[in-house]
């Protein structure tokens, strides 16, 4: 690759520079040296998996492993968020790097010696914690890159910010927390970058390549609550009451036709899926109520708003029609989607491309999952890519997908991760 800024030895950067510019050896080189220690990093932090805002032992461990860098931290931010910023030796433009740091409620099916065995309770149930999304391997390669940023402190151009966020899954109820608390609580006071960029492990792209997508990439993201309301009975006499088991079974199906029948979804897509039913306690008693939990993902604040209205009169209307009733509340916890900067990735995508060959960056289609990194886009440009993590004798396209019991990451690729965020940063850092 092409850049000049060195990220070897000062005898490796002396070779390659007499030969003209530098090449990709200086890349390669600086991550297969700290790659061990990246791999133990991320083994450690999947062995100890923490939920969104109470990832203290894992805020704990970066904060110790940055301030033995010699970079400037700040910890407690967004309660359990990390920030910590590189000053270099010259000066240049500053940027934002970021990393999540949380796990999910998912109880591990992959056998490897780090298997999880954490359990803890979630929603009042017994359930077990995993890294089922990549988030450890995110946190280990953003402090293998700032390992390698830091060693080259006297030849840096500009300063780095660097950003381990918790609650990027969704702060429990009741709380806050994430991208947007974290940016609430001072996070660009303490260095403002002119652009901030992140990655994604994801298991539908094979290891070693990269993909992004200009402009909307991946979807915004609201979560509901559905609360049916019925008389109970016994349950050999169902005329005695009203049932909302059946009105909540109506209600999942009647939410499906507003995707199916309601929304042009050949223009953008939209989609509505209940994750947790919950209601009556025993085989012969119909409940009083019943509770649903669900997520809706849209691409456009205005058929967000419009797919809203027509869920709570679909909500209400069936719910009547059984005599019983029922009320929809969206959660104050919307996250817009995830937009690329389109003069920003113009920019990164020669970056991106020599790291890892043209050949192995692809241009993918819209993503209905979704990222709070959209709230560093909201003020600043901001670049997001995916990094494929499934090895080669598995089929990306029936692979379990991130937030599956069986996620299982081929930790080869974070060095293709790696290789890209320091070609990205370290040619912006040069004003290319």
């Amino acid at each position: 690759m092409s850049f000049r800024f060195a990220l070897c030895t000062a005898s490796v950067l002396a070779a390659s520079t007499a030969m003209g510019d530098v090449d990709e050896m200086p890349l390669d080189a600086a991550v297969k040296a700290v790659e061990p220690q990246v791999i133990e990093w991320r083994r450690d932090f999947h062995a100890h998996p923490e939920l969104s805002n109470r990832e203290t032992r894992t805020a704990e461990i970066v904060a110790k492993q940055l301030r033995a860098l010699g970079l400037e931290v700040k910890t407690g931010i967004g309660l359990t968020g990390v920030a910590a910023v590189l000053r270099g030796a010259q000066p240049g433009p500053t940027l934002g790097l970021r990393a999540d740091m949380d796990a999910l409620p998912v109880t591990e099916q992959v056998d490897v010696p780090f298997k999880s065995r954490v359990t803890t309770q979630f929603r009042g149930e017994t359930v077990g914690v995993m890294h089922a999304c990549g988030h450890d391997a995110h946190v280990a390669m953003l402090l293998g890159v700032a390992k390698v940023l830091s060693a080259q402190r006297q030849s840096l151009r500009g300063q780095v910010l660097f950003i381990f966020q918790p609650a990027e899954e969704g702060a429990p109820e009741g709380e806050t927390g994430g991208a947007n608390r974290m940016l609430t609580e001072g996070l660009f006071d303490i260095a403002k970058p002119e652009a901030v960029f992140g990655l994604h492990v994801i298991a539908s792209l094979p290891t070693g390549v990269i993909g992004y997508r200009p402009g909307p990439m991946m979807a915004g993201s609201d979560s509901f609550t559905i609360n049916v309301v019925g008389r109970q009975t016994h349950g050999s006499r169902p005329w005695g009451g009203v049932d909302p088991v059946v009105a909540a079974a109506e209600i999942v199906s009647g939410l499906q036709t507003i995707v199916s029948r309601q929304v042009d979804i050949t223009e953008i897509p939209t989609v509505i899926s209940i994750g947790a039913i919950k209601g009556g306690i025993r085989f012969n008693i119909i409940p009083d109520s019943v509770e649903m939990i669900g997520t809706l993902r849209t691409f456009d604040t205005g058929v967000r708003a419009d797919v809203i209205e027509r869920m709570n009169r679909t909500v209400t209307n069936i719910a009547a029609a059984h005599g019983a009733t029922a009320t929809l509340t969206v959660r104050d916890n919307a996250i817009p989607p995830v937009v690329n900067h389109a003069a920003l990735t113009q920019r990164v995508l020669p970056s991106l491309e020599r790291s890892v060959g043209k050949d192995h960056v692809r241009t993918i289609s819209l993503q209905t999952t979704a990222e709070d990194f959209s709230f560093y886009g909201q003020q600043v440009p901001s670049f997001f890519f995916w990094v494929g993590i499934t090895p080669p004798d598995r089929d990306p396209a029936t692979t379990a997908f991130n937030h599956s019991p069986l996620f299982y990451l081929d930790e080869s690729g974070m060095a293709v991760g790696m290789r890209a965020i320091l070609a990205v940063a370290t040619d912006y850092l040069q004003g290319k």
